[in-house]
């Protein structure tokens, strides 16, 4: 009997020394990921501002822009052949042949 309660005792102290250290790791749970994002955020408040409008394009000019651009996957452009004239292209060092 009294294995077993000296054992339950060790068990009851053990579990108690992890549970008091536990408290000073959860209050900063997350921390480091929350001050990463408050950094990388322009401008906190931009959603609470009711007179401000973002800069940059107009909606016309935004609409076209994504359609242009869903329609490139669609047809891509033509293919321009570029002449270069005493370039090298290659790493070898010369642009002619040998």
């Amino acid at each position: 009997m009294t294995r077993i309660s000296t054992a339950l005792l060790l068990l009851a102290a053990l579990l108690a020394g992890c549970n008091s250290m536990t408290p000073n790791y959860d209050a900063r749970f997350g921390e480091a990921v929350r001050d990463a994002k408050r950094q990388m955020t322009i401008n906190p408040n931009a959603g609470l501002e009711s007179d401000s409008k973002p800069e940059g394009m107009d909606g016309v000019a935004a609409r076209e822009t994504v359609q242009r651009y869903q329609q490139s996957f669609k047809s891509p452009p033509p293919v321009v052949n570029v002449i270069n004239i005493g370039g090298a292209i290659g790493g070898n060092g010369g642009g002619g042949s040998q």
